[in-house]
């Protein structure tokens, strides 16, 4: 069969566009000028919105990207000399350039295995009791992906248990939400439920992965830990002139309800992708598909068949084999003809 090289975007939901929700709110910021540098109507809109999404007096900051939500938002948790505790396959170890580490002048992380992508209780006990001497680093924070980097979820029960132990050693608690839409999805549960009220400190929401151009939203429930995080922005250079073009999209999304549909989506997309590569001899699921990424191996020459015919995909992320993102925007007929070319490359193969 000719190979067919359009590109066919799976690596990421980096890759999608802008939702229409959020493309329309972008347009009605842009019809008349206003201040710059978050003293915009929009922008306080949308804080005052995101209260409300969560049903709590958060303090909410706008910056561009993921890597400097984290970052920014683990160094306002610790000092230099403390410690982060994070899942090895945790974005902020693996995919963040030592961001977290130099923001926080030094504040390293510490990471351990876990199931399914997963902290546990019992893993962030071990670090935290490894050593008690001035030489090791103080641990003062543990870092949760949610949803994980393997495309599962942390429960309620789990994230609780977690909150639980953190109580025991006296540390904080930051989530990376990189795809805090699909989880919420996933399980059901309002902002909230898997929140402030499972005992986050504070949260790295992402919009860019839900249909925004760009921006990521940090939500801080522990208000003292928001202290002065304003000005670790502006020195970061994540004070963006023009706000209100990151932050109107946001209400795009939160006031239109968007932002569920479009996680509720993705995540049904990857579950078809699921099931039709489960269905074919020769591919093996790695991990359960809980939010929107699909694990699956399959053997080197399919793979590079795919990437022949124009499939985009990643080998290097959380465990190995490949992974394929559903996006708000991904339609049943794409998967279909990646699972054709799949199931045409493993019977050639």
């Amino acid at each position: 069969m000719e190979s067919d090289c359009t590109p066919r975007f799976l690596a990421s939901d980096n890759t999608s566009g802008i939702c229409p929700e959020a493309l329309d709110y972008l347009l009605r910021a842009n019809a008349s000028d206003d201040l710059a540098y978050g003293n915009d109507a929009w922008t306080q809109k949308a804080a005052d919105r995101f209260r409300r999404f969560f049903d709590y007096d958060c303090d909410v900051f706008f910056v561009f990207n993921g890597t400097a939500a984290n970052s920014l938002t683990l160094a306002s948790m610790g000092q230099s000399y403390h410690s982060v505790i994070c899942h090895e396959l945790a974005h902020i170890e693996t995919d963040e350039c030592g961001g977290p580490e130099f923001f926080s002048n030094g504040a390293k992380l510490l990471t351990c295995s876990g199931a399914d992508g997963k902290l546990t209780p019992e893993g962030i006990e071990s670090l935290v009791t490894r050593r008690r001497d001035i030489h090791y680093p103080k641990p003062r924070t543990v870092s949760l992906t949610q949803a994980t980097e393997v495309g599962t979820v942390y429960t309620r029960d789990e994230l609780m248990a977690i909150r639980a132990m953190a109580d025991k050693h006296g540390l904080h608690v930051h989530m990376d939400g990189a795809r805090f839409a699909n989880a919420c999805a996933s399980l059901e549960a309002t902002p909230a439920e898997l929140t402030w009220q499972v005992g986050v400190d504070a949260l790295c929401f992402s919009g860019t992965k839900n249909g925004l151009p760009m921006g990521e939203a940090v939500v801080f429930f522990n208000h003292a830990l928001a202290e002065d995080f304003d000005y670790r922005c502006k020195q970061a250079g994540q004070l963006a002139s023009k706000m209100r073009f990151i932050a109107a999209p946001w209400l795009g999304l939160l006031e239109s309800g968007a932002w569920l549909r479009n996680a509720e989506h993705a995540n049904g997309m990857a579950r078809y992708l699921a099931e039709g590569f489960a269905a074919l001899p020769g591919a093996e699921l790695m991990f359960p598909a809980q939010a929107n990424s699909v694990f699956v191996t399959l053997p080197v020459a399919v793979l590079e068949e795919l990437r022949q015919r124009g499939w985009t995909f990643y080998t290097f992320i959380g465990a190995g084999g490949a992974r394929f993102v559903c996006a708000w925007n991904t339609t049943q007929a794409l998967l279909d003809r990646l699972l054709d070319d799949a199931r045409d490359a493993l019977s050639a193969a």
